[in-house]
């Protein structure tokens, strides 16, 4: 009888040759903007840099585009300014995301019964880095970042859910951190990048 032996699994593609996505091209877009509306490139610059931006393909020619520019202080002080975000996840259960909105600075999120999802996927975050509080409950808590974004998971209590870091260590330059803090409880808290259905949605696969 022949052993059979499992498939090699293909190399994971680094985060920097990941496709961008239309969001991707107009995140940048206003980046490019604000900075020439304060003056820290001129309009010839802006021109060329936009016409690379909307043309470019994967997350590394974006990057390359604004790695010399700090987010736009307008929009992370008025970030920083919101109230925290709570959601609990009662018997029903709770999500932000995957739709465009607001980010805090500081988001609570409680598992509770129902459990919780938090989606960064399609927001244009301005913040340096997010704190994220988690607490598993009786049936965790999903926080689910884009590619590029990094995690920080030294404030997390596994407790007897555990944590689950699905992350990848690739932050692009320029992009949030999420700090998360908190504790698993018994459903535990899973952070992760979207999944293959979710990169189809998205555009990105």
């Amino acid at each position: 009888m022949t052993a059979q032996f499992p498939e090699p699994s293909p190399r994971p593609v680094p985060t920097e040759a990941l496709r961008a996505s239309h969001n991707d091209r107009e995140a940048v877009v206003e980046q490019l903007r604000d900075a020439a509306a304060e003056g820290r490139i001129d309009f010839d610059e802006l021109d060329a840099r936009l016409e690379r931006a909307l043309t470019a393909k994967t997350h590394g020619e974006l990057a390359l585009l604004t790695a010399d520019l700090p987010p736009t202080h307008s929009s992370s002080e008025a970030a920083e300014s919101l109230p925290p975000l709570v959601l609990k996840g009662g018997i029903s259960g709770a999500s932000r995301g995957p739709g465009r909105w607001e980010v805090p600075g500081h988001v609570v999120a409680h598992g509770g019964v129902g459990g919780v999802s938090l989606d960064f996927t399609r927001v244009e975050c301005r913040l340096a880095e997010v704190g994220v509080e988690a607490y598993g409950e009786t049936s965790g808590v999903t926080v689910v970042i884009p590619d590029g974004w990094g995690v920080d998971t030294g404030g997390i209590d596994p407790g007897f859910g555990g944590l689950t870091d699905r992350t990848t260590p690739d932050r692009l330059p320029g992009t949030p951190l999420i700090r998360l803090t908190g504790s698993g409880g018994i459903g535990g808290v899973v952070v992760r990048h979207p999944s293959k259905r979710e990169r189809r949605k998205l555009g990105t696969s």
